[in-house]
């Protein structure tokens, strides 16, 4: 387990990575008032600009979707990064430099700046080998491009290279840019031999493999030549940037897709991921050397958002439960065993798992050769459920025109139909067996009721790692690596008010000024206690400002430590209320008017207050006697209040 970056570390990358810059580079922002920027949201359809921005507090919200959050979970959100892998990537941005609690089972940390240097390489490594396939010793890395129907173009959009023949040619390169070997052997771009160091890749054409970020993290290369000894396939080796069972190819390109469309298609090559990008399928990924597993299935899962943990299934616009996820394979033996694999990850998920398999087991790059890119897109849009190809491959392997193959093909088929999660459609699946295997749907009834009850015929459900069964109990605070991150879970959010209401529009113009232009507020506003606001919404982010030491503590921060400093304080229900109020606009569209708005407005909450407080004091002495000490006492109150009133009306000029 990771140790926990320091808050101070946290807050200083908060700081710096400027939350305009971060969103610019996905969302075109225009000035729309003092202080605030608005665009079109990136994670919701819209036609009228609805995410606005607001620079000096940090902080982004979506008046249309209800997304908010600063630009740590901004970065989350959109390239599907955990806490943690948001904050080392601003960092890198930003030249912070992270620390780690460490703690008795957190694992070592690198030294400081090698991550920065390794990805470095890898980024210099990738320019080189793209300049290479230009070369004149790259011929056979252009023909084997060209017999697969892609141009110069299109290697250009994949950055796809060449690494020359030579045992150095990298090496010498590198050095020359004032990399080490060590920092050179680390990164996995070179090898270890008896006589020193040599360059990994040699006479192959080579893909760069780049995480979320768009980050260079490793290489995939394929043979050219006869005389190259080695594997068809060579990928950069475990690295602390490479780890294949967390990479997937075109990750950088397909995330946003992804995100917004809520599927992802997962091919078996670089090749192919090329083919399915230029045929429409911008959705594509693959796995790099190795098969799908549950790593692979928590990046996916992050990307498409299907992050619930306790088992609540989700419904995504489309109406599909938690997005799609469909599998390509070959027709052949190899190609039906990584679909059982990845039937073996099918409840990781809680979205739905497909599988598109070509008539004659063509892959989608072979496909887009023989029959244009249309073909590749009616492959994805064909797909069938997972469940019921790999309960059709079972049933495959027994010969129906017999009884005893009718009887195995059932028993075979049963626990997977266990297995499925929807309930709703095991019924149907019962009477579609039935049918392919040209049997009774008693039979097979009972075949499903016997593998139910029989917990050895059952198909063991992997669950997620971190997921939590309905009713455990959650990991407690600090535990894990992202102890220190945002709030997550599908945790109720208390509604905003109609402002239509003057009450709750006042209360709300007040919040707005205190959580955004502290330093212009009223010192009085700190003497109100917790019945100053009557709008139970408002009442609760006003707590949330008292607990993080009100305006006095607000003036003493920058604005986004402020935020962040309520936020903290207040209930996960009501964080969206705060990110909301963060990034409101103000009724003032001039700069140098908007410290005198944010006292007026401040002061006419504070007003209705000790006017209310007029009123229950008047109340309270209507029901004294006069000739008691108990009236003498409340008539004192009563003028306070009312000399504290004119004071602050006097001050405001009213």
């Amino acid at each position: 387990m990771a140790g926990l970056i320091r808050r101070e570390d946290v807050d200083q990358v908060r700081e710096r990575a400027r939350i305009d810059e971060i969103v610019s580079a996905h969302v075109t922002l225009k000035p729309a008032g003092v202080g605030a920027l608005v665009g079109l949201c990136p994670f919701h359809d819209e036609r009228s600009p609805s995410f606005n921005v607001r620079p000096s507090v940090g902080r982004y919200h979506c008046f249309g979707c209800g997304e908010g959050g600063d630009v740590i979970e901004f970065i989350m959100k959109m390239d599907g990064l955990s806490f943690t892998e948001a904050i080392e990537y601003l960092a890198g941005k930003t030249g912070v430099q992270l620390r780690y609690e460490e703690g008795g089972n957190a694992r070592p940390r690198e030294e400081p700046g090698k991550r920065q240097r390794l990805l470095e390489a890898n980024r210099v490594a990738a320019e080189f080998y793209a300049e290479q396939l230009m070369g004149p010793g790259a011929t056979a890395a252009r023909t084997f491009l060209a017999e697969r129907s892609f141009d110069r173009s299109d290697a250009e959009h994949f950055g796809v290279g060449f690494a020359p023949k030579g045992w150095d040619a990298l090496q010498r390169h590198l050095q020359g840019r004032g990399f080490t070997q060590p920092e050179l052997v680390a990164s996995g771009l070179m090898s270890q031999g008896q006589r020193g160091i040599y360059d990994r890749f040699r006479g192959r054409v080579i893909w760069p493999i780049r995480d979320v970020t768009g980050a260079v993290i490793g290489f995939g290369a394929r043979r050219l030549f006869d005389d190259d000894q080695g594997p068809k396939y060579l990928n950069t080796p475990e690295t602390s940037l490479y780890k294949k069972s967390h990479v997937l190819y075109g990750i950088d390109l397909a995330k946003r897709e992804i995100a917004k469309g809520k599927r992802v298609v997962v091919v078996e090559g670089y090749t192919d991921v090329m083919a399915a990008h230029l045929s429409g399928v911008t959705t594509a990924v693959a796995t790099c050397g190795t098969a799908f597993g549950g790593d692979h299935a928590k990046v996916v899962r992050r990307l498409l958002g299907d992050t619930t943990a306790g088992g609540g299934l989700q419904l995504t616009s489309g109406g599909t439960v938690g997005g799609e996820i469909i599998f390509t394979f070959d027709g052949d033996a190899a190609g039906q065993k990584a679909a059982e694999r990845a039937y073996g990850e099918d409840q990781r998920f809680f979205a739905q798992t497909y599988v598109a398999v070509a008539d004659g087991g063509m892959d989608p790059c072979d496909l887009r050769m023989a029959k244009g890119p249309e073909a590749v897109r009616a492959l994805v849009d064909g797909r069938k459920p997972l469940f019921a190809f790999v309960i059709q491959a079972k049933i495959k392997q027994f010969d129906l025109n017999t009884v005893e193959g009718r009887v195995s093909a059932v028993r075979a088929a049963a626990p997977e139909i266990v297995g499925i999660r929807d309930r709703s459609q095991r019924d149907g699946y019962m009477r579609e067996v039935a049918g392919w295997i040209g049997t009774e749907i008693d039979e097979v009834r009972r075949e499903v009721g016997r593998a139910a009850s029989t917990p050895s015929l059952r198909r063991a459900p992997d669950r997620a790692d971190g997921d939590r069964q309905p009713g455990t109990a959650a990991s407690s605070a600090g535990s894990g690596p992202e102890a220190n991150g945002p709030r997550s879970g599908a945790v109720p959010q208390v509604s905003a008010p109609d402002l239509r209401d003057p009450v709750a529009r006042a209360e709300w113009l007040a919040l707005v000024a205190v959580l955004q232009y502290p330093q212009h507020v009223p010192a009085s506003f700190d003497d109100l206690g917790e019945e100053a606001f009557v709008v139970p919404a408002w009442q609760a982010v006003h707590t949330a400002i008292r607990a993080a030491g009100g305006v006095a503590a607000g003036r003493e921060i920058s604005t986004a430590l402020w935020v962040a400093a309520v936020l903290d304080q207040a209930p996960e229900a009501v964080a969206s209320l705060v990110t909301q109020l963060a990034v409101a606009d103000l009724p003032e569209d001039r700069e140098s008017a908007i410290g005198a708005v944010v006292e007026g407005v401040v002061r006419n909450v504070v007003d209705h207050v000790l006017g209310r407080r007029v009123a229950d004091a008047k109340s309270r002495l209507r029901r004294l006697d006069p000739d008691t000490e108990h009236y003498q006492a409340a008539f004192a109150e009563l003028l306070t209040i009312e000399a504290e009133r004119r004071t602050l009306r006097e001050s405001a000029g009213t």
